[in-house]
């Protein structure tokens, strides 16, 4: 059994994928199994796969869905969530062995780099990491690992079209502390670039904090796509 396995969900993310798959590639003595899962892309990201990963899924679109038929194939005893716009490196790829390899490990994360030069941007990546280093609830982009027996505790990638990701790491939270990876993983910035940083920003803390106070995510999901 392969120690790790990657899961990548995509949609309409061919270019992203491949420098992703490039990068993984590069890293000398990776051996992790890569999975990744389609909900219905229309530029060629399933073929892409099909010729590089070693498992190409295709499902209904959505994240959640997607990260779950993922896992299910996965062979891996960890369980390591990547976006397709993730950038990796060596030292990624070294912290992860060793963080999974302490006393205890259960689960985590990576501080985050985002791709735009704007110095907007690294108060944005500062802020992200510390939030998720004080209240150990952690987002997507930040590259979440888990070792598979808890993931099945929680019953897996909780199946909602949005917030899944926090979801997800509150339930992981219950059983134990994430570790904090500083080693840095490369994030896009397009998100904010092409919405606007403070329209963005001001979004994504709106929508979480209905989320916390209880708001579904089958209602926030359509004010998300409203704001974008």
């Amino acid at each position: 059994m392969q120690q790790i396995s990657i899961v990548i969900p995509v949609l309409n993310d061919a270019t992203a994928l491949g420098r992703l798959l490039d990068d993984l590639d590069s890293i000398l003595g990776i051996d992790a199994e890569r999975i990744v899962v389609d909900g219905g892309s229309e530029d060629g990201s399933y073929e892409l796969a099909r010729e590089r990963a070693d498992y190409a899924l295709r499902t209904a679109p959505g994240r959640a869905r997607q990260l779950a038929v993922g896992v299910v194939a996965a062979h891996g005893r960890w369980i390591w969530m990547l976006h397709a716009d993730t950038r990796v490196d060596g030292a990624a790829w070294r912290a992860l062995r060793k963080a999974i390899a302490s006393d205890g490990a259960a689960w985590g994360r990576f501080d985050v780099r985002l791709s735009g030069r704007e110095a907007a941007f690294r108060m944005i990546e500062t802020l992200m990491n510390l939030r998720s280093r004080w209240s150990g609830i952690c987002t997507g982009d930040q590259g979440i690992f888990v070792r598979r027996d808890l993931l099945e505790l929680i019953d897996g990638v909780p199946d909602q079209p949005l917030m899944e990701d926090i979801e997800l790491t509150k339930r992981l939270r219950r059983y134990a502390n994430p570790i904090c990876i500083d080693t840095t993983l490369g994030v896009s910035a397009r998100r904010w670039q092409q919405r606007g940083i403070a329209s963005t920003v001001l979004l994504m803390w709106r929508l979480r904090l209905q989320y916390f106070f209880g708001t579904p995510a089958e209602v926030l999901v359509r004010e998300y796509y409203d704001g974008h």
